[in-house]
């Protein structure tokens, strides 16, 4: 399966709109793991390995594969690490990792 980029034909849309692409991108089971395992700095694949319980060294190398060709992703000394475009989509999360504190407070029935 081709990395998705903007511009081209991606699961669930012909358009290439560079929002479908990326909802293709990142609803790739452990990528959204890994760009948050990565939010600190670079990470070793071995320490991202351990870090993600269940994930599979294959499935792992597709993955950073796919975001070193998005330009996600880097390689440096320390190992992986994001770009300045993957940081900026790390900082764009922060809303949803609000709102998913929130929903589980309501959904403990604690918040509503």
């Amino acid at each position: 399966m081709a990395t998705p980029r903007p511009g081209r034909p991606v699961r669930g849309s012909t358009t290439g709109r560079p929002l479908m692409a990326a909802f293709d991108l990142l609803g790739r089971r452990w990528t959204l793991r890994l760009i948050w395992e990565l939010r600190e700095g670079p990470v070793g694949a071995r320490a991202l390995l351990a870090r993600c319980d269940g994930l599979s060294s294959s499935v792992l190398y597709q993955r950073l594969g796919e975001l070193l060709e998005a330009r996600l992703v880097d390689t440096t000394a320390g190992g992986y690490a994001l770009t300045p475009v993957g940081a900026r989509l790390y900082t764009a999360l922060d809303p949803l990792e609000e709102w998913a504190a929130a929903w589980a407070e309501s959904a403990s029935g604690t918040g509503d």
